[in-house]
């Protein structure tokens, strides 16, 4: 009866199993509840796609889950999430098929803007061409530099958070975000002069 009532797993009974369990769970909930958004632009950032980033963040947590019994074993929780949101987009965007995103200025698709009152129209239009002109420029820059500058700048990753997630060095990390920033320093410059130029 009472090997009957101690289901061993190993050295453990079921009652330590589900207590581990919980201690996983917890962990795990906290986990995605600190680092959705984290996995989303990384995700983002590799897949240029807002659909197929929703999807990549769900399988990253899948994954998550399924290899939950190595969390506790991990020194950097954030930086192994963040390895396992980029192989899944990595994986992704090899199978991934072309799917048509609707742009900000599509005509036939708008998209409403939330326009605070204190701010003239102007300076909201001024702002809008401005993010949007930067969009633009990061998205056209080779993959190599535009990864770790979204890392760095938009998720304000370290550089060896960067070069964990990337599988690649801290020097090249430094290198290609310093690269990256000058490439967009010199593009922005040459844009606010063609807007000054058509201005007069």
């Amino acid at each position: 009866m009472n090997e009957g009532s101690r289901l061993v797993a190993g050295e453990a009974t079921l009652t330590e199993v589900l207590t581990v369990a919980h201690g996983q769970e917890e962990m795990i909930e906290v986990l995605v509840r600190q680092n959705a958004r984290l996995v989303y632009r990384i995700a983002y950032a590799v897949l240029r796609s807002h659909h197929d980033a929703e999807d990549a963040t769900q399988e990253t947590f899948v994954r998550v889950l399924r290899y939950g019994k190595k969390l506790a074993g991990v020194d950097d929780p954030k930086t192994w999430l963040a390895r396992i949101a980029w192989r899944v987009a990595i994986d992704r965007r090899k199978h991934q098929t072309r799917r048509r995103e609707v742009a900000l200025d599509d005509r036939e698709n708008p998209v409403e803007e939330a326009v605070s009152s204190e701010t003239p129209a102007d300076e909201t239009l001024r702002r809008n061409e401005v993010s949007t002109a930067l969009e633009s420029l990061i998205a056209a820059l080779p993959r190599k530099l535009r990864e770790p500058l979204v890392l760095s700048t938009l998720e304000e990753m370290s550089p060896r958070e960067i070069a964990v997630t990337l599988g690649i060095g801290e020097a090249a990390v430094r290198s290609r975000v310093f690269r990256a920033r000058q490439i967009l320093r010199g593009k922005l410059m040459g844009l606010t002069a063609q807007s000054k130029s058509n201005g007069r």
